[in-house]
């Protein structure tokens, strides 16, 4: 895997794991939270949202969906 691939699923999964540990977190909570820009936070819950792990009740808010996950 690439560097660049590699520290795309690992900031995936930091993401994730917040969300879950927070319940409800807004897009600018994570923005801060992860000193990226507002487009990388967008993308990385593109990919949670299209694997059914994260959901957007309202615009700019999310939370993690009942989907049972392995975190290793």
């Amino acid at each position: 895997m690439s560097p660049s691939t590699d520290r795309m699923l690992n900031r995936v999964k930091a993401l994730y794991l917040f969300i879950r540990k927070k319940g409800t977190v807004t897009t600018r909570e994570l923005v801060e939270e992860f000193g990226t820009t507002q487009r990388t936070i967008q993308r990385d819950l593109n990919v949670l949202s299209y694997n059914n792990l994260v959901t957007s009740p309202a615009r700019g808010i999310w939370e993690t969906t009942t989907k049972k996950v392995k975190v290793s």
